[in-house]
């Protein structure tokens, strides 16, 4: 708990002017609340046992003083405090986001994204809580704590030595339910975690479900995750259940020993009975800011969890880090030299070299798991060679910034990838929207004609996923945005298998044309998308073993002849 505060203080100290306001808020709700117990005093001696009418007349108004400026003080408080809170907490979100986007592609193969949903949200949600409440209600409570004390501490030190010598006694019992609440507090948000994530599964794969009729058995999947995370949540709500009974128990012992000893004192007529109910009602009063005290303390437990889950993405490092040179001259030439990659313990790419220039297009062909995916994983630098270098212009692409190489290079994906954006902004995506080169872009991708006919045309918004158009629609879309890039490198990974053939044939026709531009490099799913392609290259458990043309291919590759079979 405590590098906890120490970790957040500087946030809020960063907030001087807000932040200032709120410690006065604080001051006055301390100052409030020790001045409506000193109000009890002339209350009782003055107005009820001297009867003194001139003191009758100004209580009331010191009454409605001290409660006004413990009110104010609260709302000055609070505000402030929210508006720091959840600035802060902002900040910590954009910062964990854009900080997972620079994140290997080998994270979110090995990270469930509804794991890395329910960080963002639900753990980042339970630190707000330390910013925005916690903390000054604890610097609160601590002021107000300080202020009664000096209060009882100058009423009676005789009284306030029996009561400051019992309650730290109740330290013990709490610290042992704040571990426990730790412990709770991290199980119940990996469940969190799990549920979430699972959650994620249900609606992603929706249509295998529905097409299945597995509803009830994906219910009963969720159910279960859902049942740990009630059992995690009663837990922690035990343990919090224990901490007033605790405090109210301790805190008896102490108040029933100081009413005995204050009750004596005032029979023998050491302690007038103003001042004995003045330093009761203190003493009452700073029962209730030592309870929310510990009360803070088991509640930071949640927060700690949360904070050392959130640390644990943020001080995760990427791999692929970004070269200091720019590419700013056209791509003439990429070459591959004696490439290895490995994926852990299994080998995807083995002593593989290939080099590639401007206006040549390049096919891979192989079983699935050959290689393929790998190598233009490669190209974009979604990985880097376990061992060898690949080369664009004679210079390690190691060395180049990514953000100009991938300006070079454009990727699509087996996955197509729709934003719920305007057509426009999804061919422009990540630059500015030029509306005749997005026309451009469509007609060469052979989408412009279905988009001319939709009522809003390139300004026609698109749902998640672009579920309201058609696949072949969809990977038009896609191919019109990396043709807006106009590359140096195109990749196409089965990127026109969902497309008929007459949109197949001419979206080929359009590449020709283009291929004078670019380096074009094909993943096959259909002979005829490859067939006329300047090289093959033939993959087999990592390897290249055959490179050649088609028809070179079909009389010298046995693996080729057995793969054209399949893909015709």
């Amino acid at each position: 708990m405590k590098n906890l505060f120490k970790q957040y203080l500087p946030y809020l100290i960063g907030y001087k002017r807000p932040f200032f306001f709120a410690v006065l808020g604080m001051i006055a709700v301390a100052v409030g609340t020790a001045g409506t117990a000193e109000i009890i005093k002339p209350v009782l001696d003055e107005v009820f046992i001297n009867r003194d009418e001139q003191m009758l007349a100004i209580v009331p108004f010191f009454l409605i003083g001290v409660f006004t400026l413990k009110g104010i003080g609260q709302y000055i408080q609070t505000y402030y405090m929210s508006y720091i809170g959840l600035d802060v907490v902002k900040s910590l979100r954009n910062n964990l986001v854009s900080h997972l986007t620079y994140q290997d592609m080998n994270f979110f193969h090995t990270m469930h994204s509804g794991e890395i949903l329910s960080r963002i949200t639900n753990d980042i949600a339970r630190i707000q809580s330390v910013v925005t409440s916690l903390i000054p209600n604890l610097i609160r409570e601590s002021l107000t704590i300080v202020a009664l004390t000096g209060y009882v501490i100058y009423s009676s030190p005789k009284l306030a030595f029996y009561f400051l010598i019992i309650m730290p006694l109740a330290i013990f019992p709490l610290s042992r339910l704040a571990k426990k609440m730790k412990k709770y507090s991290k199980l119940s948000q990996q469940s969190t975690a799990s549920m979430t994530a699972r959650l994620g599964e249900i609606f992603s794969n929706i249509e295998v479900i529905k097409s299945n009729s597995t509803q009830e058995i994906e219910s009963e999947k969720f159910a279960l995750e859902n049942q740990s995370v009630f059992n995690y949540l009663i837990k922690q709500v035990k343990i919090n259940a224990l901490t007033t009974p605790v405090m109210e128990i301790l805190g008896s012992v102490a108040i029933g020993l100081v009413i005995y000893i204050g009750g004596t004192e005032v029979i023998e007529g050491r302690m007038t009975v103003g001042a004995f109910f003045a330093f009761s009602a203190a003493l009452f009063m700073l029962y209730t800011p030592i309870k929310r005290v510990s009360n803070i303390y088991n509640q930071s437990q949640d927060a700690v969890v949360a904070n050392e889950r959130m640390f644990e993405l943020l001080n995760l490092q990427p791999q692929i880090t970004s070269g200091k040179n720019a590419l700013t001259v056209p791509i003439q030439e990429v070459r591959l030299d004696h490439i290895t990659l490995n994926y852990g313990e299994k080998q995807a790419l083995n002593d593989v070299s290939v080099t590639m220039h401007k206006g040549e297009s390049i096919a891979l062909v192989g079983d699935s798991g050959a290689g393929k995916s790998s190598f233009v994983n490669l190209l974009v630098r979604f990985y880097d060679p376990n061992q060898g270098r690949i080369l664009i212009n004679d210079q390690d692409y190691t060395q180049l910034t990514l953000h100009s190489l991938h300006q070079k290079i454009a990727y699509v994906t087996q996955r197509i990838y729709i934003f719920n954006d305007t057509i426009a902004n999804n061919v422009a995506y990540g630059e500015a929207v030029d509306r005749e080169r997005v026309l451009i872009a469509l007609k060469k991708a052979y989408a412009l004609e279905f988009v001319e006919q939709l009522d809003e045309g390139i300004d026609t918004m698109l749902n998640e996923s672009g579920n309201n158009l058609s696949g072949g629609q969809r990977q038009r879309i896609a191919l019109a945005r990396a043709l807006y890039k106009k590359p140096d490198v195109l990749i196409l990974d089965e990127a026109t298998s969902a497309l008929d053939n007459k949109s197949e044939v001419l979206i080929q026709k359009a590449l020709e044309e283009l291929k004078s531009e670019m380096i074009t490099i094909t993943v096959a799913h259909r002979l005829s998308t490859i067939e006329n392609a300047d090289t093959i290259l033939v993959f087999k458990k990592g390897a290249i073993i055959c490179r050649d043309t088609h028809q070179n291919l079909l009389q010298n590759c046995e693996e080729y002849q057995k793969l054209a079979k399949v893909l015709s």
